[in-house]
């Protein structure tokens, strides 16, 4: 019995085939309000078959046919039950944003899940609410662990070394006295030139001083521009 019980769970975590992953739109509010104002701002997806925003991002996600069927592979008995019960009408209990904590059992172990009803209502709402919670649940139990999870959790992670700081070597002192002189010569705006020189660097540059050494051929090159086209 432990040796089944064994088996069975270890079943649940195998993957999926990519034949019964499906693709879920998840839109923005942004876009979902574009589309409704003008439906020709949506698109008929190739990849979900539905008509949404074109730069809406998709989510693999297993269906409830698909998960009921490896459920039933993993234990022909298994089950689901909702954490609380409604006490007036006897039906599984909602909290305030219509969503459904269950409790799933297979092979004899039961762990927690939720799920919520997406924006949908009625009859649709309470599907949807099951269909989530006990995805949400069997993940817990590692079926399809990695379509919930961004990469692949099962490669070595690589071992990373500390990295020296890129040591910035400024313009020496010659150098600053030689492109003040041509700044002189140009008649050139210093403000607008530490602008432009914090701009290339993306760092605050207020003087010469604070100048790296790999600008240097290039402010001379302006200046003396500057200052041969104020002879012409």
């Amino acid at each position: 019995m432990e040796e089944r019980k064994k088996l069975g769970l270890a079943l649940l975590r195998k993957e999926f085939d990519k034949k019964l992953i499906n693709k879920l739109p998840k839109p923005t509010k942004s876009q979902t309000d574009e589309v409704k104002a003008d439906y020709r701002k949506g698109i008929r997806c190739q990849e979900c078959g539905g008509w949404h925003h074109k730069d809406v991002v998709h989510l693999n996600y297993v269906g409830h046919a698909a998960l009921t069927d490896r459920l039933l592979d993993c234990d022909e008995s298994w089950f689901w039950e909702p954490v609380a019960f409604d006490q007036q009408t006897g039906l599984p209990k909602l909290d305030s944003n219509g969503g459904l904590w269950i409790r799933l059992t297979v092979c004899g172990v039961t762990r927690l899940g939720y799920g919520h009803p997406d924006g949908k209502s009625g009859g649709d709402a309470i599907k949807e609410s099951i269909g989530d919670a006990l995805r949400n649940a069997a993940m817990r139990f590692g079926a399809a662990l990695d379509l919930w999870h961004k990469g692949d959790l099962h490669l070595p992670q690589p071992e990373t070394k500390p990295t020296q700081e890129k040591q910035i070597v400024f313009l020496t002192v010659d150098q600053q006295t030689e492109l003040s002189d041509l700044m002189t010569q140009a008649n050139a705006d210093k403000a607008g030139l530490m602008k432009y020189l914090s701009d290339s660097f993306s760092a605050e540059i207020t003087s010469l001083a604070e100048t790296p050494i790999t600008a240097y051929k290039q402010i001379k090159s302006l200046l003396l521009q500057k200052i041969e086209k104020a002879k012409s």
